[in-house]
């Protein structure tokens, strides 16, 4: 008898209504002979006003604070799901991370999942009981509450499968996984499968589908991820690992864009690898995440140095340029959309690049940083060009 983790995004379970529906969802699937264990995000924007909640109390509100209350709304959902399973006659029960051990390590707001006690589960999923989990926390070595960061849900939920040896299925407000998000191209195609590389690349360059950490520990375990839309019976898409042969008629799987960026130059530093080290090192252990970054030319012994953080780090990520150079010499451009196209086929096909770069320059789209990898094509465009590098490249690469 397998064991289904199903995790439910906080559109599904918005209202009492579509907590309902889900119940009704969750006990068809036990009723065909399954173990069920569902991970559900909160109802909604309720995220969304508790921080806005903190923010009315703090310009600056206080991180472990803030992770304890923000927790609150996946235990909403949890426990009213749990009593529209019992309402409806089935046995259920909810737990928060702390009943479950759900052990995190790193910053508030954006641990890291260790590791995780599954006896609790395992004891009542031999009761025939359904488990809900409250996703998206943990608690830290000294006992605190601490949230994974937006998305976080969905790495709890694959967590969960991989400790059970069982199946995840992650359902929210989309059909699957789409070459592009279809509300910006309305000709997007669905994908039946995705290799967990690429997957992985469009999920850390701004597809929202998916948190990243999710599928990092369903490729390092194996754990194949399906995507799907809630209450549905409309096929989704799986995340697994696709055979490279089948990808070489097509270089290009998807296409990402990203606004939640902006790229800091420092200008005038001296030409010394030591310098870029220890600030970059800083950046690192403040877990600012540093991409695409670029260096001029040295002139007189001195260059620039050029990179895109998110823009939730700038003040941080400011205070610690401050330290090795002068304000005077850091400029911050806002004005970037992070736009990338991804395909494992891009490892047997030259000329992609050469494509996608001709495109933008016959329609005057200027290409302000651009960073690469075997599989992934990065550039920061203006965003007021999003539009149509969007257009322009789907067609061309028929996503």
């Amino acid at each position: 008898m397998s064991v289904i983790v199903q995790k439910y995004g906080g559109s599904s379970v918005a209202t009492t209504e579509k907590i309902k529906k889900v119940a009704e969802t969750v006990i068809k699937r036990q009723k065909k002979g399954h173990k069920m264990v569902v991970v559900v995000s909160a109802m909604g924007d309720t995220t969304d006003d508790l921080i806005s909640l903190a923010n009315g109390i703090s310009k600056k509100p206080d991180k472990r604070e803030l992770d304890a209350l923000l927790s609150t709304g996946e235990m909403i959902s949890s426990a009213l799901l749990a009593m529209a399973i019992k309402d409806m006659g089935y046995e259920a029960i909810s737990y928060t991370a702390y009943q479950i051990g759900m052990k995190t390590s790193g910053q508030y707001g954006k641990s890291l999942i260790e590791d995780l006690e599954v006896e609790k589960i395992n004891k009542s999923l031999k009761e025939d009981k359904i488990v809900i989990i409250a996703g998206f926390q943990g608690i830290n070595e000294i006992g605190d509450i601490t949230t994974l960061g937006r998305g976080g849900s969905d790495t709890t939920a694959v967590a969960i499968a991989v400790k059970l040896d069982g199946i995840c299925e992650i359902y929210t407000d989309v059909d699957g996984i789409y070459s592009t998000d279809p509300r910006k191209y309305s000709d997007a195609k669905k994908l039946k499968e995705i290799d967990y590389e690429e997957m992985l690349e469009l999920a850390s360059l701004g597809a929202q589908v998916m948190h990243s950490r999710s599928i990092e520990l369903g490729q390092k375990y194996g754990v194949p991820i399906y995507v799907g839309l809630s209450c549905s019976e409309i096929e989704g898409t799986v995340i697994r690992e696709v055979n490279n042969m089948n990808m070489e008629s097509k270089p290009v799987t998807g296409l990402a864009t990203s606004d939640e960026d902006i790229a800091v130059t420092i200008k005038g530093i001296e030409q010394n690898i030591n310098i870029l080290s220890n600030i970059f090192e800083v950046i690192g252990s403040r877990k600012i995440n540093i991409d695409m970054i670029s260096q001029t030319a040295p002139i007189d012994g001195k260059v620039n140095v050029s990179f895109t953080i998110p823009k939730d780090d700038t003040y941080e990520c400011m205070s610690i340029i401050k330290q090795f150079t002068e304000e005077k010499n850091i400029f911050i451009d806002k004005d970037i959309t992070k736009f990338s196209v991804v395909g494992i086929g891009m490892k047997t096909t030259s000329g992609v690049a050469a494509k996608m770069f001709k495109i933008f320059s016959d329609n005057n789209i200027d290409v302000k940083l651009i960073t690469t990898s075997e599989i992934r094509i990065t550039c920061a465009i203006k965003q007021e060009d999003k539009g149509k590098a969007i257009n322009l490249i789907a067609n061309k690469f028929n996503l």
